[in-house]
Formats: structure tokens, sequence, C-alpha cells
């Protein structure tokens, strides 16, 4: 089951599979900067989101 399509020249899509190792790697990547004092605004962090 294909849950999220990237539209561009080079048409990517995604399965469940997919979409979820991406998520637990960005919130993995935010856990990390939050632990180390990196903060980013919520302007951006859904900036982020959207192009995944």
């Amino acid at each position: 089951m294909v849950v999220a399509e990237k539209t561009n020249p080079k048409l990517i899509s995604y399965s469940e599979d997919d979409a979820m190792d991406i998520l637990f790697d960005k919130l993995d990547e935010a856990i990390d900067d939050m632990e180390n004092g990196r903060v980013q605004s919520i302007e951006d962090a859904w900036e982020e989101i959207d192009q995944i």
C-alpha cells in the first residue's frame, strides 16, 4: 500500500513501512537535538514534516 507520493520529475512513492522509518528517523534526530540544546521553530518543524 502506498501512503505517500512525492511529486517531482523523479516520481518516488513510499510504502507504509518506508513512511514510518522516515518518521522515526526524524523523531530520533529531534530527540538528539533537544538533548543537545538545539531547537527549531514550530514553523520550521511543520515545513520539514510537510516535505515528508
